[in-house]
């Protein structure tokens, strides 16, 4: 296997620069750069000198051994000053080893699943920490890479196991004194694993809306001040605002941190009658976004809400409150009730997080449902009687299979290159 390597630290001048050395090999690039390697896990300054390109700089390295690292090979960091100059030196001398060549997309983590250091789930897991950018999604990212979805995971594998193991003593020892009806134990077995799972899957929805962000679509007629209100919520001039009627043409987005919360806005094209064909398009558009957001805010104005009606969670308020003589509503011009509608819009998106479960991406929700097919399967077998328990413990051999495909154990090479595109080269 080559020894691979990479910058692990952000490209471009930073303070320190981590350059990272992973495979059977990695020991040898201490003697090409002219010193004694330290203990495994001690810092140790040491200065690389190499042959022809002379003195590069002085650094810290990190050695770790095979079995103890993060890969789960030999491996070398060298924790240089972030110059370019320097890493792009260092790079290149690594570059002209024998055996060594620079990793790919998501290598380092690729090589750590292969060698049994993370499973699947914890790999995604990881991705998700790197892009994690509000506590939510940071916290959310951490419950998958400490293992807690692979950890019920592995109850549930136990359960499956045992289940399979009553039925075909049943089944192999039909004719001797073992107990012929265990479809009780096995029921009460099977049926705990598919409430579990139908829990997990069932919170799927808010856990992948926390991991990509809640959408909030502002809706409502024409010059009802939902641009001017958009622009409120960012502090800035996201959007065009103008008393002519059809401004916005189409949806335009803002991204915030909600306390916690990801959140995107949505300022949605004036619901109205229109001749005008390109408004058309853009109030299509407004209407198709905002009946799949999360939570839509309509802003009260002239006309009605005749195109999109309310549901029994929508925020309704008035809008441009400021013209208002008894300044009722919210009024993205002088900030007045922004604040309490943000509370009210928080409020209610945290209500609803508070039910996401440990799935949040969507190749593990469908390979959950269909374990939970073949469960149901097995259930409504073993219910039959005994003279179905053989159907009833494939389908179980079946369930458990599915669930070392979610942490990886078998046939995943299909699905790991598009798990780890998405991963930067370093990690």
């Amino acid at each position: 296997m080559d020894t691979i390597f990479a910058l692990a630290t952000a490209p471009g001048k930073s303070g320190v620069a981590v350059i990272r050395v992973s495979g059977p090999e990695a020991l040898s690039c201490c003697s090409v750069f002219g010193f004694e390697p330290p203990e495994p896990r001690k810092t140790a300054l040491r200065k690389l000198v190499h042959q022809t390109r002379g003195f590069l700089d002085e650094v810290l390295v990190l050695i770790f051994e095979e079995g103890a690292s993060f890969t789960g090979e030999r491996v070398v960091e060298l924790h240089t000053h972030g110059s370019i100059a320097i890493i792009n030196s260092v790079l290149d001398c690594l570059k002209d080893m024998p055996g060594y060549r620079p990793a790919a997309a998501g290598e380092f983590t690729r090589r750590a699943l292969n060698n049994g250091r993370l499973d699947l789930t914890q790999v995604e897991a990881l991705s998700d920490l790197i892009d994690a950018e509000t506590e939510m999604q940071r916290k959310q990212a951490l419950n998958g890479f400490t293992g807690r979805l692979r950890e019920k995971s592995e109850t549930w594998r136990s359960d499956l196991i045992h289940a399979v193991s009553l039925l075909e003593a049943t089944i192999d020892f039909a004719d001797e004194e073992v107990p012929v009806d265990v479809s009780a134990d096995v029921e009460r077995l099977l049926t705990n694993v598919i409430t579990t799972m139908d829990h997990e899957i069932n919170g799927y929805g808010i856990a992948e809306r926390v991991r990509t962000g809640f959408e909030v679509a502002i809706v409502g007629p024409p010059n009802a001040g939902k641009s001017t209100l958009l622009n409120a919520l960012a502090g800035r001039d996201a959007a065009i605002t103008s008393e002519v009627a059809g401004t916005t043409r189409d949806v335009i987005e803002v991204r915030m941190d909600l306390e916690s919360l990801p959140v995107t806005f949505l300022d949605t094209a004036g619901l109205r009658d229109t001749e005008d064909m390109v408004e058309s398009i853009g109030i299509e558009r407004a209407m198709t976004r905002a009946m799949s957001s999360d939570l839509r805010v309509f802003l009260k104005g002239d006309g009605g809400f005749d195109k999109l009606v309310p549901l029994v969670h929508d925020i309704v308020v008035e809008g441009k409150s400021d013209l208002r003589s008894d300044g009722a509503g919210v009024s993205g011009l002088t900030g007045a009730g922004v604040q309490k509608l943000i509370e009210d819009v928080k409020n209610y998106l945290l209500s609803h997080a508070t039910s996401a479960g440990l799935v949040s991406h969507e190749r593990q929700k469908l390979v959950l449902e269909e374990g939970r097919e073949a469960l149901k399967k097995a259930l409504s077998f073993t219910q039959a009687g005994p003279g179905t328990y053989d159907l009833a413990s494939e389908e179980l051999r079946s369930a458990i299979v599915t669930l070392e495909r979610l942490v990886g154990r078998v046939d995943v090479e299909d699905v790991l290159d598009k798990v780890f595109s998405s991963f930067c080269i370093g990690k």
